[in-house]
């Protein structure tokens, strides 16, 4: 055999290999979703068999295995959509790595979950429905079991298409429409259906209103300063107290409700105990961390990346211990039904359930949550640690002030909110400087209205998207819910 054969045969293996190995590369990649889903359903599956040991004995335990795995999904379905809205801005400004977040939300949403997760939960969604409207215990059950499988299945497609919608307005939707399916309008409590529209409006107006005042709080206190490094050593301390206050306050009010109820102006003074130390600590801390950094803003990203990741934390924290009990609290009724035969407003949660709840959020976020990451972070408008802080910051404050005026608020359009009131208020800004540049310099080249579309820094495709997904939630896991109880209770029951 010749040389030149040889060399041919060679090359003809090394194309064949390399055919093969891309042949592997697209297997493992069109795969990738499949495990994700594998790994799911195995957690579901561990759900029901455990619902199964803890109910095996009973008649009815049928009807609990099945509520447990439904739980466990529309746990996954929270973890892999609203979880985004804690940690998508703090990965967009490249604070944290994607594996970073999704390490640091798993150990905060479980350890909010576990350890302050209130052990009575209005399982009728903050009294959307009056239980007494209910003709007997198996219509009861079928409702919240609609609610749980409608609520998931539309945070799972809303997560499938890439909005982040809130899963308390899915599961008041559901709850809403399976009571009305089973006991009609009247069952309802409308006026408490008024507030939460409400809220639809009042949380991202305020949340982006809030993000805006910090974020022009920042720009002219500290990076229009002639000495930014000076100026963010005197402010960033006192943002970061401000934070800690609002988490204090938070914490006070919600956090520690199993062992004391602490009314909202001793949560206040809680808040600003917390935020005094959290600023006595932090101002030596900054103002070593800023020695050395040259005097532009770019320096000051560094400043705001350590107390941006500790907020995010936090965030997730408070998200566990308040929206645990979305994926629970229909389950835990469930339970409670089904044990004692009768049903109630408010029941404890058993801590089998609580487990569910706070693990299927972990793997929901781990398998699917980076998608929602990386859109709430970075494709709606560009962040940096400055803008995300400021994110942060109206979301903490904002559930406090919608606690004070007892407004059942979305923590997911709080934060989406603020990202979006963080854009509009630089493109407002950015035109503004441009009609200060043309009166100062009247010959200087105008921009056409094409150019001036193209620089606007909120994506105008995403704000439809999200705005029409958070309009038609309630209405369409109300409408899913009411058609799936029919079904349930017409062939099941």
């Amino acid at each position: 055999m010749t040389k030149t054969t040889k060399g041919r045969q060679w090359r003809s293996l090394d194309k064949d290999l390399k055919r093969i190995s891309q042949l592997e590369y697209a297997a493992q990649y069109t795969s990738r979703p499949l495990v994700g889903m594998g790994i799911a359903l195995a957690f579901i599956v561990i759900a029901a068999l455990v619902a199964a040991i803890f109910f095996g004995s009973t008649p009815t335990s049928f009807v609990v295995v099945m509520a447990a795995a439904f739980g466990a999904y529309m746990a996954i379905n929270i973890g892999a959509n609203d979880v985004a809205n804690n940690m998508g801005p703090a990965v967009g400004a490249n604070a944290l790595t994607m594996g970073g977040a999704i390490a640091i939300a798993a150990i905060f949403e479980s350890a909010g979950a576990m350890l302050a997760g209130g052990d009575v939960v209005s399982t009728i969604s903050k009294g959307i429905i009056d239980p007494s409207g209910f003709s007997e215990v198996r219509v009861f059950v079928w409702a919240m079991m609609a609610a749980l499988i409608s609520s998931a299945l539309w945070v799972n497609l809303a997560t499938w298409i890439g909005a982040p919608v809130s899963t308390t307005h899915s599961v008041v939707g559901g709850v809403m429409g399976a009571g009305i399916a089973a006991a009609g309008f009247a069952a309802v409590n409308w006026p408490t259906m008024g507030k939460i529209a409400a809220s639809w409006v009042i949380s991202p107006v305020l949340g982006g209103v809030i993000a805006a005042l910090f974020l022009a709080f920042i720009k002219v206190k500290i990076v229009y300063q002639d000495d930014k490094i000076a100026a963010a050593k005197r402010w960033v301390p006192v943002l970061v107290g401000i934070m800690a206050a609002a988490f204090g306050t938070y914490l006070a009010i919600k956090g520690f409700k199993r062992i004391i109820k602490i009314d909202l102006v001793t949560a206040l003074m809680i808040g600003a105990l917390v935020g005094g130390a959290a600023y006595a600590i932090s101002a030596p801390l900054i103002a070593k961390q800023a020695r050395g950094l040259e005097n532009r803003t770019k320096s000051l990203k560094t400043l705001f990346g350590l107390p941006l990741i500790f907020s995010a934390a936090m965030l997730s924290f408070a998200h566990g211990a308040n929206d645990v009990a979305n994926a629970v609290g229909p389950l835990a009724a469930i339970v409670h039904a089904e044990s004692v035969g009768d049903f109630a407003a408010k029941v404890p949660i058993p801590v089998w359930v609580m487990v569910i709840g706070a693990f299927g959020i972990t793997f929901g976020l781990v398998l699917f949550g980076p998608k929602l990451i990386r859109m709430v972070g970075s494709q709606i408008t560009k962040l940096n640690p400055m803008r995300a802080y400021c994110v942060a910051l109206s979301a903490a404050i904002t559930v406090i002030v919608a606690s004070w005026l007892g407004l059942p608020v979305s923590s997911t359009h709080i934060a989406v909110g603020g990202v979006f009131g963080v854009g509009f208020y630089r493109e407002w800004h950015m035109e503004r400087r441009l009609r200060n540049n043309v009166a100062k310099r009247p010959d200087a080249k105008r921009l056409g209205a094409e150019e001036r579309r193209r620089r606007k820094l909120v994506r105008r495709s995403h704000f439809m998207t999200i705005v029409a997904a958070w309009v038609i939630t309630v209405p369409a896991a109300a409408i899913l819910s009411s058609v799936i109880f029919f079904i349930l209770n017409s062939v099941v029951g």
